[in-house]
């Protein structure tokens, strides 16, 4: 990699953290010159900008990514996750043969410690602090989380050594343009129908994803869903050793056995960690990241008395069906990183017996809500609706004849409806089912709007209606 960078000319698009993280990677590394283009114009990237010029080496370009950026000069385009492969400056790169890596592959080139990667549609932020936890309790030093989880892989290069340990979370954006990454240990926690807007076809989502494995050695592990078909598929292609997590006993991994979750070992006998009644989070979906970090920690050498320690003491992450209040009886959920019909499924499944009041919609990313919308109808008292996608909500839940909804301009009047239409004893739940950035910059924004209204309605104080700008990057 160190040839296609120092005293070279590189491209990187997208200048959001990865794309930030990478151009000052790149300057440390002796590139001659790095241009770093976006969409955004430069207004709205104040922050940025000025972080940048210190780096004489980086030039931006704001206000769109054209095609002319793209020369015969250059040696290697650095792609941002979430910018779409679609875009012409891509195309002019793949006609000059420019090779286009994403952020994720530019950092594996230089970091020094052993990769622990965790994909797949559902729970990779929660599974991915649950291993960093698991680790750290086992005594490894330093453990450190990065990738999609919000701190850019780029960035930590040279704060990891080789005694450490990093565990990345790996979005199908990330894997589709690596070449070389290996995680010693890869997780593919599960799969279903998203991002059809980006990679055009449910099929091609799966093979972006699939990626995790393509480098993997016979010495390296890969953790497999067991109860779930396609990510299941991959250990008849994967060339390291399988290890399984499953509602049941496995032949090797983290399984149930008597409630308990347990590490099976061939030729050893089964442990017991942690009973299922014991795991901290609450949902059938976080009791399968449970034992995915259980199995994912044991292969890279956690002892099973610090697993289990983690599973009964760990505390929701914020925006990932995060307590924010109770009032009046009824709880008040931000799990604003729901941002596809099978995490909403998931989130509402996570309150068995109550009823919830649901706030869903956002950005349109071609998903079908049908299933979402049947659950809907049994689980749900009222649905609010906001954002581009609340028509194509609208036809899914009548369609599946759920009619008790409204649909409202923005968040805080949803927050407000809710507050009216729920009973003591109910939920009232944001997991939108899509991303964020109709209306937000980022599921973050989101969320933090979503807690600043209940806390102020719970203050008796009238909140005050914030937006932002839109972002590539859910």
């Amino acid at each position: 990699m160190i040839d296609l960078i120092k005293d070279k000319q590189i491209l990187v698009i997208g200048l959001a953290r990865s794309g930030m993280a990478a151009g000052q990677l790149l300057a440390e590394m002796g590139a001659a010159k790095i241009t770093i283009a976006d969409q955004k114009q430069a207004v709205e990237l104040g922050a940025e900008l000025t972080k940048l010029e210190r780096y004489p080496a980086i030039e931006a370009v704001t206000g769109g990514t054209p095609p002319e950026l793209v020369t015969s000069d250059l040696s290697v385009i650095i792609k941002s996750p979430g910018v779409p492969p679609s875009l012409e400056i891509f195309k002019r790169a793949e006609a000059l043969q420019i090779p286009v890596l994403s952020e994720v592959e530019l950092a594996y080139a230089f970091i020094k410690a052993p990769l622990i990667g965790v994909t797949g549609t559902n729970g990779k932020t929660t599974t991915t602090a649950l291993i960093t936890a698991m680790l750290k309790e086992s005594r490894f030093e330093p453990v450190v989380s990065a990738g999609n989880i919000g701190n850019p892989l780029c960035g930590i290069v040279n704060s990891v050594n080789s005694q450490g340990v990093i565990v990345a979370e790996l979005s199908s954006f990330q894997l589709e343009n690596i070449n070389s990454l290996r995680p010693l240990v890869a997780v593919f926690l599960n799969f279903a129908e998203d991002h059809v807007d980006y990679h055009e076809s449910i099929d091609k989502y799966f093979a972006a994803k699939a990626r995790i494995i393509e480098n993997q050695l016979k010495s390296d592990y890969v953790v497999l869903n067991a109860g779930d078909r396609s990510v299941a598929s991959l250990a008849e292609k994967s060339r390291g050793r399988v290890i399984w997590f499953d509602r049941a006993p496995v032949e090797a991994g983290a399984g149930l056995k008597d409630n308990y979750i347990t590490i099976f070992n061939q030729g050893c006998e089964p442990f017991k960690i942690c009973s299922r009644a014991e795991v901290s989070l609450p949902g059938e979906h976080n009791l399968e990241n449970a034992l995915a970090a259980s199995a994912a920690a044991w292969a890279a050498g956690a002892d099973p008395q610090s697993i289990g320690s983690v599973l009964r003491g760990f505390k929701a992450i914020e925006h990932r069906l995060e307590h924010v209040a109770t009032i009046n009886g009824v709880d008040y959920i931000n799990d604003s990183k729901g941002t596809n019909p099978g995490a909403s499924i998931k989130a509402l499944q996570s309150f068995p017996g109550r009823k919830k009041i649901l706030v869903a919609g956002g950005k349109d990313r071609g998903s079908d809500f049908d299933q979402l919308a049947n659950l809907i109808g049994r689980e749900v008292r009222f649905l609010l609706l906001l954002g581009e996608s609340k028509d194509k909500l609208a036809r899914s839940v009548e369609k599946a004849g759920f009619t008790n909804y409204r649909q409202v301009a923005g968040l805080e009047e949803a927050v407000v409806l809710a507050k009216e239409k729920a009973l003591a004893g109910d939920v009232v739940l944001l997991p939108p089912a899509c991303a964020s950035w109709d209306m937000f910059s980022d599921y973050e924004a989101r969320g933090d709007l979503f807690k600043k209204i209940v806390f102020e309605l719970n203050c008796g104080k009238k909140a005050e209606r914030e937006s932002g700008g839109a972002n590539n990057h859910d």
